[in-house]
């Protein structure tokens, strides 16, 4: 279901990495992610509302200030469609 807050979010299961692009251009790193929370964000209806409850203020995280995350994870998006 698409959302109105996050653009693209990928998971690295080997380093419980949540990776989230956001509408708004920023993008995090999100660090100790199990993956059954990262199982919750594909499957909640309100992406935005998951991420508030479930995510923000949870993990440790970096966020992008170069930019290259969410490239990446845009043009991760554009080559599956």
């Amino acid at each position: 279901m698409p959302s109105s807050v996050i653009r693209r979010y990928a998971y690295n299961p080997a380093r419980s990495r949540l990776d989230i692009a956001f509408v708004s251009g920023e993008a995090y790193s999100y660090f100790g992610v199990p993956e059954a929370v990262f199982r919750g964000l594909v499957q909640a209806r309100s992406k935005g509302r998951y991420f508030q409850n479930h995510i923000r203020d949870r993990f440790d995280f970096r966020r992008d200030r170069t930019g290259l995350l969410y490239r990446a994870l845009c043009a991760e998006s554009a080559k599956s469609r």
